[in-house]
């Protein structure tokens, strides 16, 4: 070998990417580096991975399917709605399931337009319930409507 050459062998045995120290609070062992430096995160060896399946919540008891409440309550997604809708065409034909506690009209900045959506608010689901059952396919102003959960459960994934 050269006096130039460096042997990558020997550099790289002092160095070892990652060693397992004892147990630290808990009996997890702690993963640390060559120079000693304690090692956390996902990139760890001891990260949420176990066995290429990723780590999930539980399902806490419910299905997995459905409506989920907002902070407020339950909020529908209108959308198919024409641009010059307003909210006062809106409200006035969803406030017969129940009182809306709060009505969102998207306007696109540079056409002053209607996005095409709004959200609406209801206290109750079955206020919202009665909403989506009755609107969805209904006309306004020229536009069928769709109405559906803004908020729902999806599908848990299942391991692989």
């Amino acid at each position: 070998m050269a006096d130039d050459e460096v042997d990558f062998e020997d550099e790289l045995e002092g160095d070892t990417a990652m060693e397992d120290s004892a147990p630290a609070k808990g009996g997890k062992a702690v993963q640390r580096d060559g120079s000693g430096r304690r090692m956390k995160g996902r990139g760890t060896a001891s990260s949420a991975m176990e066995g290429d399946a990723f780590e999930s919540i539980e399902n806490k008891g419910g299905s997995t399917k459905g409506p989920l409440r907002s902070v407020e309550g339950w909020i529908i997604f209108v959308t198919n709605l024409h641009e010059e809708t307003q909210e006062d065409d809106v409200h006035d034909k969803f406030c017969e399931f129940g009182e809306i506690k709060n009505l969102h009209l998207n306007l696109d900045r540079r056409t002053g337009f209607v996005k095409g959506y709004a959200l609406v608010e209801y206290e109750s689901q079955k206020e919202a319930q009665g909403a989506i059952d009755n609107m969805e396919g209904e006309t306004l102003m020229g536009s069928t409507i769709n109405v559906d959960w803004a908020f729902s459960r999806g599908p848990i994934r299942g391991k692989r």
